[in-house]
Parts: C-alpha cells; sequence; structure tokens
C-alpha cells in the first residue's frame, strides 16, 4: 500500500539524513521525496511517498516523532488529497517536427519554457500519469533529458494544521509559533 506522510522540521542541517535513515532501517523504499519552505520561517515540509503495510504505518510515524527536529507528522493517505509532480523535458526539436510538440505540450496543458535551435524544454506539472503520458508522446520526437521532482500533496478543503497537543514549542526546543494566530473554519 502507498502511503503518504506530510512531516514537518526544523529547517536545519542533518534532517532530512535523520529521518531518510530512520525509513531505510526500517525496511521501507522511499518512492517520492520533496522537501521545501513552509509559509512558517525555519520550519521546511517534507511530502514522503512509500510502500508500506497497514500496520507499519503508526511505528513509522511514532518514530518520526522521536526525531528531535520532528515538529508535526501527518499520514494524509486515507483523506482526500490533491497531488503533483513536477516535470521538465527537453525534447530535440527540429523545424518540421516544432509543430506538432507545441500541438502536444498544449494538449497536455504544459508549456515551453525554453526554445532553442535543437531543442525544447517543456513544463508539465499533474499527476505521474499525465507526466508519463506526454514522456510517452514526445520519445518518437527523441527525449533528451528529463528532470521531474517528487510528489508535493495537500490535504483538500479547510483542514489546517495548527499546532495540536504534544506538537513541540520553542519551550521544548522546537520552533517557536504565534500563539495570537487564531483560525476560524
Amino acid at each position: 500500500m502507498q502511503t503518504t506522510f506530510i512531516v514537518h522540521v526544523e529547517d536545519q542541517p542533518g534532517v532530512l539524513t535523520r529521518v531518510t535513515s530512520l525509513i531505510r532501517r526500517r525496511g521501507f523504499n522511499i518512492e517520492s521525496l520533496t522537501v521545501g519552505h513552509t509559509e512558517r520561517p525555519g520550519v521546511s515540509r517534507m511530502t514522503i511517498v512509500m510502500d508500506s503495510d497497514e500496520r507499519a504505518v503508526p511505528r513509522i510515524e511514532a518514530n518520526l516523532y522521536k526525531l528531535v527536529n520532528v515538529i508535526r507528522v501527518e499520514n494524509i493517505t486515507p483523506h482526500p488529497v490533491v497531488f503533483r509532480d513536477l516535470a521538465m523535458i527537453k525534447v530535440a526539436a527540429t523545424e518540421a517536427s516544432r509543430g506538432a510538440i507545441m500541438q502536444l505540450v498544449d494538449v497536455f496543458r504544459a508549456r515551453v519554457v525554453d526554445v532553442s535551435p535543437e531543442s525544447l524544454i517543456i513544463e508539465i506539472t499533474g499527476t505521474d500519469d499525465k507526466i508519463d503520458g506526454l514522456v510517452e508522446m514526445l520519445r518518437p520526437y527523441g527525449v533528451l533529458e528529463m528532470a521531474r521532482t517528487g510528489r508535493v500533496a495537500m490535504a483538500r478543503g479547510n483542514n489546517v494544521p495548527v499546532l495540536a497537543a504534544g506538537e513541540r514549542t520553542a519551550g521544548d526546543g522546537g520552533v517557536e509559533l504565534d500563539s495570537g494566530v487564531s483560525f476560524s473554519v
């Protein structure tokens, strides 16, 4: 079963290594890992996709919380979620093939971000299937290079994560959060 965790961590050196080592030591393979800044200074967000059985999910979550720099862990697998990946694809493009490639780009709602005399760089955002579909359609023209991000995910609706009981704050070595902010849902 594919499991997706959102892990909020302190933006400190070595945190990524500790998180991935913990998962590796338990014998799980990370299929996708994306890390970036959040709306809160000093906090990074990891989206981790792995193949695991249902019994292991609570253990992985509990073990992640044992890491000092981990602020919050969310298993978003059972919730309605929006997933996206990003890919940049460099494809060979002659004058004769450029028009057909541009039509494919439009059909897949992608965009050309760079044009050179012998190639195009295409940017596409979407699901794995959408990106794979475009890549397969571009193969006959000659895919020269490709770079893909991991999956990013966000729960749908008004589910705004706020500091919950048991999460770390600045007083216990974690990240300080503004306690004067309130949310209405």
